[in-house]
């Protein structure tokens, strides 16, 4: 009874490895139940903690990177010169002369609207834009 015990327990650990992604020490198997529950909750908390420490470091990456694009200047469509335009990253020379030539806009979504730019090139620059109306 004990061997098949010990082979369950081991099956059931190899199982565990697998799903739940750590390694499962195999070579020196557990001599008792409590033991291999033992290994086991203890291989779930490193698991868990260094998922934690993975997500914990992405909303680092993530807030970094806001920080990043709030800091970088925004740049108005109705005044900006031609090089102010190719420095927003995904506007060549191409784009700016067609946003220069289409001036003036009412908000910035009109570069979409009026296929200045295409879809995929607006969604990537338009948190670094903005159409603020000329006065009179």
């Amino acid at each position: 009874m004990k061997v098949f015990a010990k082979t369950v327990l081991v099956v059931v650990s190899l199982l565990l490895s697998a799903t739940l992604g750590f390694a499962a020490d195999v070579s020196a198997p557990a001599t008792d139940l409590k033991g291999a529950a033992k290994a086991v909750k203890t291989g779930v908390k490193a698991d868990t903690k260094a998922s934690a420490a993975a997500v914990k470091q992405d909303a680092k990456g993530k807030g970094a990177a806001a920080k990043a694009a709030a800091k970088a200047k925004i740049v108005d469509i109705n005044t900006a010169t031609e090089t102010d335009l190719k420095a927003v990253p995904g506007i060549g020379d191409a784009y700016a002369a067609k946003i220069i030539a289409g001036r003036p806009y009412a908000n910035k979504a009109q570069l979409k609207s009026r296929k200045v730019l295409p879809a995929n090139v607006y969604e990537e620059v338009k948190d670094l834009i903005v159409a603020k109306i000329p006065k009179k």
